[in-house]
């Protein structure tokens, strides 16, 4: 069996989930995405790069930011199919190649509008991951509508959105597609009783008040740690740093969240801003479970200290998160659509 696999090139999740689910597949993956492929693929795996469909517009990256002439959204029916752009135009030309001389047996979509209705109008069995936030708009619906099978990467039940329900004898919910799972008990069970890494900073944070946390992580007695702000402190590998932290500071993207649950993380996390209310949904739900301080980013030692205060006290149950086995639980999903 041949998948194919298209990866949004806006940011590094989406790719490192299908890092995370590959070695679960048995077949020949074919990765389409306009990002750089990783300086190493799994075996049996072959990246095509796909043209920008959104240069030429000044940089943008939204329909807000191109003209109207370019009619980006088809007047709402679409999240982005702008008229008369040559890239666009040559990255669907380049999928529908691959789908044709690959034989591609399913195409795993993460996330696109626009290549999840190409793949299924091209025959294809397709398998589109869904993501938290509010995606009741007419194009998520028209997506969830065209797919074989929609993966919902958390557990059933904790989130709410409204443009599953039509369609929820398609949905298979996972639990969180972490990269560091399965992670092995006794690893687990060390790194509970082996807290002492201080406060480790995950991820950029734009506006952060880093000198107020640091007073305050001082004042705690706990060292602080930044990884993956800069290019200086990016590390292909974060886990020993998250496994011995006494509390990690996270943004509320689903990868991130699912390698909190993996380390059975003290957590303080700091939903950022997003197209459709993506983390803040996220934020409520950890919230509401007891998971994680969830909070807008504080100023001042006083704030950060009353933050590392709720998250050093926290015992949180990040089993519900339903972490392990989640990656296998997609691959097995992505086949089901065509046995």
């Amino acid at each position: 069996m041949t998948i194919g696999w298209y990866v949004h090139h806006h940011g590094a999740g989406h790719l490192t989930r299908l890092l995370a689910v590959r070695p679960h597949l048995d077949d020949e993956v074919v990765v389409l995405s306009s990002m750089p492929a990783p300086s190493s693929l799994p075996p049996r795996t072959r990246w095509v790069a796909l043209p920008r469909d959104d240069d030429g517009f000044g940089g943008s990256t939204g329909a807000a930011e191109a003209p109207v002439e370019a009619d980006p959204t088809v007047g709402g029916l679409l999240h982005w199919a702008p008229l008369g752009h040559a890239g666009h135009r040559a990255r669907l030309a380049s999928i529908a190649d691959v789908a044709r001389d690959s034989t591609l047996d399913a195409m795993v979509v993460d996330v696109s509008v626009e290549v999840t209705l190409l793949s299924r109008l091209l025959g294809i069995p397709t398998v589109v991951f869904s993501q938290p936030g509010d995606r009741t708009d007419e194009p998520h619906r028209l997506a969830y509508r065209a797919a074989s099978a929609i993966i919902a990467p958390w557990p059933e039940g904790v989130l709410s959105d409204a443009a599953l329900l039509p369609v929820s004898d398609r949905v298979r919910w996972t639990g969180g597609i972490s990269r560091y799972e399965p992670v092995p008990s006794a690893s687990r069970s060390a790194s509970a009783t082996s807290r002492g890494g201080g406060v480790v900073v995950l991820g950029a944070h734009p506006g952060l008040d880093v000198e107020g946390l640091r007073l305050a992580a001082e004042g705690a007695g706990l060292a602080m740690t930044r990884v993956g702000a800069t290019r200086e402190t990016w590390t292909a590998d974060p886990w020993p740093l998250l496994v011995a932290a006494d509390v990690v500071i996270s943004a509320a993207g689903q990868n991130s969240v699912a390698d909190l649950a993996a380390a059975d993380a003290r957590a303080i996390v700091l939903p950022q801003a997003r197209p459709f209310g993506e983390q803040d949904a996220t934020g409520r739900v950890l919230d509401s479970l007891g998971l994680a301080v969830v909070a807008a980013p504080p100023r001042g030692a006083e704030a950060w200290r009353g933050l590392l205060d709720a998250a050093l006290g926290l015992r949180p149950d990040w089993g519900r998160w339903q972490v392990a086995g989640a990656a296998r639980r997609a691959a097995d999903s992505i086949r089901g659509v065509v046995s």
